[in-house]
């Protein structure tokens, strides 16, 4: 009876995921006008992207009319900063971001100063643009 249990068990999860998750992969013809312009500047990759790199940014489409202008904008040059990345910098850049959630929240401002400072100062010897600057 016991192996019976887990059999039905193990369908019932398996059910509850499939229905949980359901493949939202939309080509950029099918969305909408809003979150095209909250997308824009993902518009060329947009049909590369991954179901849930997808899901994730209809997300972040979802709250973008509730923005203030400035926060749009600062939406808008981080998304065409990100999209301009190669895959070893992007995965760079969330590596960094791991690391930073673990430095204590007392240091991360003073942290966060000097890395910014670095990379202008690398940015500037190699003539490479530095990334948007940091929310204060």
């Amino acid at each position: 009876m016991r192996p019976f249990r887990r059999q039905i068990l193990f369908a019932l999860a398996a059910l509850f995921t499939c229905v949980a998750a359901p493949a939202l992969a939309k080509p950029w013809t099918e969305l909408t006008p809003a979150q095209q312009e909250a997308l824009s500047p993902l518009a060329k990759e947009w049909d590369t992207l991954p179901d849930r790199k997808q899901r994730y940014f209809l997300d972040l489409a979802r709250r973008y009319p509730a923005l203030p202008p400035a926060k749009k904008q600062r939406m808008h040059s981080q998304l065409e900063y990100w999209s301009k990345l190669t895959p070893e910098q992007r995965e760079q850049a969330r590596q960094k971001y791991r690391a930073f959630k673990k430095v204590p929240p007392a240091t991360r401002e003073q942290v966060q100063q000097m890395v910014h400072d670095q990379e202008v100062e690398k940015a500037a010897a190699s003539g490479v643009p530095s990334a948007p600057p940091s929310p204060k």
